[in-house]
Order: structure tokens, then sequence, then C-alpha cells
């Protein structure tokens, strides 16, 4: 059990457990949540209470979240003086489910990007997507009450592994001769470079997870979208 500086575990509550590759879920779970910078508060202090009405409206109070503030982003750079601070990704470890707000790019060295390292350092690597017609809401779409899917899309490989350098830095003039003198590829000058790193492995766990959801949720079809007539290695 990990001890938090700033971050205070309820007294009451459980953390979500994973058994035989299935997540149990007790009547209290604990759940670790993160305002986020910007808009954030305001979206959370009107979301966490559309959540608890929903779950006393499913449950009648035999359920209940006892939610638990941890930090990332500005609010964590003031009080820690880092943006992404070791005890937040332990309670993330520790309780498995949590939320998270927008989180702003710190500007200077260190962390490019929070939802990069967020997504790395967990292995969060499928971003799954819901995307289905809601009545009564506009859509420009002809029959839109027909759209019902779910997108599965890699996380933490290709364009989203955040391998890249600025134009200009010494790193991206490097890879840029190497691309020019070695292996004959025009690069412009002054331009950032991004590596897109593709593998067996990520791949397969991504589809697998997708195959799963499909047969688990009564899914008549699984589509793979690609853009194997350009990219054709990744």
């Amino acid at each position: 059990m990990a001890s938090y500086r700033y971050a205070t575990r309820p007294s009451e509550g459980d953390a979500v457990a994973f058994e035989k590759g299935i997540l149990s879920v007790p009547s209290h779970p604990v759940i670790p949540y993160v305002e986020g910078d910007g808009t954030g508060p305001d979206i959370w202090r009107a979301s966490v209470r559309v959540f608890d009405a929903a779950i006393e409206k499913a449950y009648g109070g035999e359920r209940k979240v006892s939610w638990m503030k941890v930090y990332a982003g500005e609010e964590s750079h003031a009080k820690y003086g880092e943006w992404l601070p070791d005890e937040t990704l332990e309670a993330f470890k520790e309780f498995r489910v949590s939320i998270k707000g927008p989180l702003s790019t710190p500007v200077g060295g260190g962390i490019r990007s929070l939802n990069v390292t967020l997504r790395q350092v967990l292995d969060l690597y499928a971003c799954i997507r819901p995307v289905r017609y809601f009545e009564g809401v506009g859509n420009p779409m002809k029959e839109p009450e027909k759209l019902n899917v779910v997108i599965f899309r890699e996380n933490t490989e290709d364009v989203y592994a955040g391998i890249e350098w600025k134009a200009g830095s010494t790193e991206a003039e490097e890879i840029a001769d190497l691309l020019r003198t070695k292996y004959g590829k025009e690069i412009r000058a002054q331009s950032a470079i991004g590596i897109k790193p593709m593998s067996e492995f990520g791949s397969k766990r991504l589809v697998k997870m997708a195959m799963q959801y499909a047969l688990k949720n009564g899914r008549k079809s699984l589509t793979l979208v690609h853009k194997g007539n350009i990219m054709k290695y990744t």
C-alpha cells in the first residue's frame, strides 16, 4: 500500500482488483481523479455530480464511489514542483481505474506531454472510442441512427510514441543528415523530425483486444483500418 504526500486516501472503499483477466469491482471502489487544467475543474465539478447521481439511481445506495483527489499538471506543479509526481502514478497503479481531466503541456524542458507520459508509463496502449447516435442531437449524416461503432486506436506506438524533435534542434539535424547522406532521402532544411515505430507485438495486442471486445459484446464484424498503400511497413 503506497503512502501519499498530498493526496489523501479515502477512509472507506477498496481498490478495483484484476483477477483471472477481468476487473473485479467492489461495491465501494476508490477511484483517483485529476481535475486537470483550464476548464478541468469546472468540468469535474459538474461531472462528479452526474456520476454520483447515476450510481445512486442504478444501485439505490448499494454501491458508491469514494473519490480520491490526486495531482498532475499545473496544480501539481504548484504543490510538488513536479508536473506528474510519482505518487499520482502509484495511485493510478494501486487503484487501477482512474479519471483524468485535460492537462496542459509543460513549457520548457522535462516532460513534453503529460498525456504521452501517462500512456507510456502505464502502458495504456488502446484508445477506445465508442461512437453512436443519440436521439435529438443534430447530425450531418443521412441516417445517423445506424451509426454504432467502437474504435480501437493504437495509443503508445506509431505517431503516439512521442519520438520527435523540433526543427533546428541538434537531434533533428543529425537524423536529417543521416537520412540524406546514408539513405539518399530528401529532407528539407529546418524540418522537424518524428519517428513512428510499429511493432508486431503492439499491433497484435491491439487487434486482440478489439476481437475480444467484439466477441464479448455480440458485435457482428471487425474492420481493420490502415494506410498500407502509402505506409507499407508502419
